[in-house]
């Protein structure tokens, strides 16, 4: 293993440049961070019930120390707010559980019990949340559960702060905006594996803690590793406007769809004067597409919601808070916030949409936008999660695609094929590392990891390629005020170095895979299919499910799973094989590894017809790879 580089005089200067140009004598924020303290986690590790470390905030101590160069002082700034942990009040009952995962949680005192907004990632953490807020607010039962939007931040941590028998039996409802459910399963089944591995880059899974390693993702710290739950909602929230009164909180939602979650939505606690913003109006410029993959974003919609929210909640509200960060107090100052961070969504978006139809192309209007200076000189619109370069691509992408319209990049050869070719035309592998190591000496790290990563595509066996590549990520990672951003130029040094890490975290839990429809079970299994393999393969099923009273039909032909309930008619064809069973077992055999036979064997499921049709179909079936190579082919 090579050893990790210093940082170099040109990320030196640019870190001089930064404390001497941007407004560190401002410290409202680091006031609002500590408002309302009441007591910390001691000390802030929450075990599993095996006795693992899920979380650990005092790994993160290091981050009270004076800023070293390797580590962008802004950056810095944001990390150690980031990483206070404890509870706090955020107005009269109304408590927050802050650095105790990726996200917070807060808790609303009711007349009876708590209502719990979005209870962080694992269920470990947020009992461990809620035992803190016990220990000095009463020993209170949860009588209702909200979760603002479909990210797994967000509720994750559901069976540790109530049961399913609760839900069930109409003691603590779960809340959510329309779709939730959807949505939620349907990002971490379809796309999971390879979002995944992509984000054990985003979060810096395996990179050392401290100032040549992760300090952070800029929305949090990172996520915790415990146990992922999720207890289906039974109360949609389907329109603006719409009020709840659970345990005798009064509340008044805001759907905003299409935002920083497809299905996501805001809410105003009138009695209260207080105002959650879920994850639309953080400390942050956030994601229009977040580099672990996802769906566009709308910044347009994005900016259109927090003018309602802003109309609607903004003006009558004392404290606004978010389910990311610390809240912000005070009439005045919360309007100014949130319309800054609308401000800057509509900016970007505007922007973007004029230079394109200039015909300038998503890496090119990247490299032209300049914040307006109000904008800029506020510390909530910097890009420590999302970066206006990034985000100004996905616009780009969202309106006009992968293509820029230039003939020449229509049918450029894959990545391996055309690293090949640039090396042979550079001059050779050893002429192009010459020429690199002079562009590193002269700063120019962008350019060297373009160049480098030609030899390494080329030739995956070059160390010294490898070594110069990782040197070159690391000077960009000590650069970056985007946390992401350092997290994946470190990552990638890292598996340059050390070799491939896979992914330390499981794409979906037991509880996720619970709350797939049977719909999404096939789309699941569809996606796994080796089209070429099934061309001439033909197959037809019915799968009876006794609890939903419904015949689903699966189909194989032409390389594609389509499947639908089957329609009363006569005129469909008999099917090969006819299963009856239930959802949960459907579950269990396709997605969560239960053996077919053995389900046959005990009862689980019936079997009409020809067996083997469908073990054919299996036949037919490859795995995702969750440690897929990044940065080298």
């Amino acid at each position: 293993m090579s050893a990790q580089t210093e940082p170099s005089d040109f990320i030196f200067q640019q870190h001089q440049q930064a404390l001497a140009e941007m407004p560190f004598n401002d410290t409202a924020d680091q006031q609002d961070c500590d408002r309302g303290f009441i007591a910390a986690l001691e000390p802030g590790v929450v075990h599993d019930a095996d006795g693992k470390v899920v979380w650990d905030s005092d790994t993160w101590g290091f981050l009270e120390g004076t800023c070293p160069s390797s580590v962008h002082p802004s950056l810095w700034r944001q990390s150690g707010l980031n990483v206070r942990q404890g509870l706090y009040e955020v107005t009269e009952g109304i408590y927050q559980i802050r650095g105790l995962d990726l996200s917070q949680m807060t808790i609303v005192e009711g007349k009876t019990g708590v209502v719990v907004i979005d209870p962080l990632v694992s269920a470990e953490t947020a009992a461990a949340g809620l035992k803190l807020y016990r220990e000095h607010r009463g020993d209170k039962p949860v009588t209702g559960l909200i979760y603002t939007h479909s990210h797994v931040d967000h509720f994750g941590g559901a069976r540790g702060v109530t049961t399913i028998e609760d839900v069930e039996a109409g003691r603590c409802p779960v809340i959510a905006p329309a779709g939730f459910l959807e949505h939620a399963v349907a990002e971490n089944v379809y796309a999971g594996t390879a979002m995944s591995r992509r984000a054990s880059y985003m979060y810096g899974a395996v990179l050392p803690r401290g100032p040549r390693g992760t300090v952070g993702s800029g929305l949090g710290q990172t996520n915790s590793l415990g146990t992922i739950t999720l207890i289906a909602p039974n109360k949609d929230i389907t329109h603006t406007g719409q009020e709840e009164i659970v345990d005798g909180v009064r509340i008044i939602f805001q759907i905003t769809p299409g935002t920083e979650a497809p299905s996501e939505m805001n809410f105003y606690f009138p009695d209260h004067r207080a105002l959650c913003m879920a994850e639309n109006a953080t400390h942050t410029l956030h994601n229009l597409l977040t580099l672990r993959g996802a769906l566009v974003r709308d910044p347009h919609v994005w900016s259109q919601y927090l003018t309602e929210s802003i109309n609607m909640f903004a003006r009558d509200s004392d404290v606004v808070f978010a389910s990311h960060h610390w809240p912000t107090w005070g009439t005045d100052r919360l309007v100014e916030f949130m319309s800054l961070q609308r401000d800057l969504y509509a900016y970007l978006n505007d922007q973007t949409l004029r230079r394109l139809n200039q015909g300038f192309v998503g890496s090119e209007i990247a490299e032209m936008i300049e914040l307006p200076p109000a904008i800029a000189d506020a510390w909530h619109t910097h890009g420590y999660y999302g970066s206006v370069s990034h985000n100004v691509k996905a616009i780009y992408q969202r309106y006009m695609g992968w293509f820029d319209g230039n003939p020449a990049h229509l049918w450029e050869h894959p990545p391996v094929e055309n690293a090949k070719r640039h090396v042979e035309f550079m001059g050779g592998a050893d002429e192009v590392l010459k020429k690199a190591r002079v562009a590193y000496d002269a700063g120019d790290y962008r350019w060297v990891v373009q160049v480098v990563n030609y030899v390494i595509f080329a030739d995956p066996a070059n160390e010294a390629a490898k070594i110069l590549q990782a040197t070159t990520f690391e000077q960009l990672g000590y650069g970056a005020e985007n946390a992401p951003w350092r997290n994946f130029f470190l990552m990638g040094a890292y598996e340059l170095r050390n070799g491939g890490v896979g992914t330390p975290t499981a794409a979906s839990s037991p509880t996720m895979l619970a709350a797939l429809t049977v719909e999404q079970v096939f789309d699941a299994i569809s996606l796994r299919l080796d089209g070429p393999k099934a061309w001439h393969e033909t197959a037809v099923s019915d799968w009876n499910f006794t609890d939903e009273n419904r015949t689903h039909r699966l189909e194989l032909r032409n390389g594609v799973l389509v499947h639908y309930d089957r329609p009363n008619t006569g005129k469909l064809a008999a099917a090969d094989v006819t299963f009856t069973l239930t959802r949960g077992t459907l579950i269990g055999v396709l997605l969560a590894g239960q053996d077919l036979a053995a389900a046959v064997k005990s009862g689980a499921i019936k079997v009409e017809g020809d067996v083997a049709s469908f073990g054919k179909l299996v036949t037919l079936f490859d795995e995702p790879d969750p440690g897929f190579n990044i940065v080298t082919p």
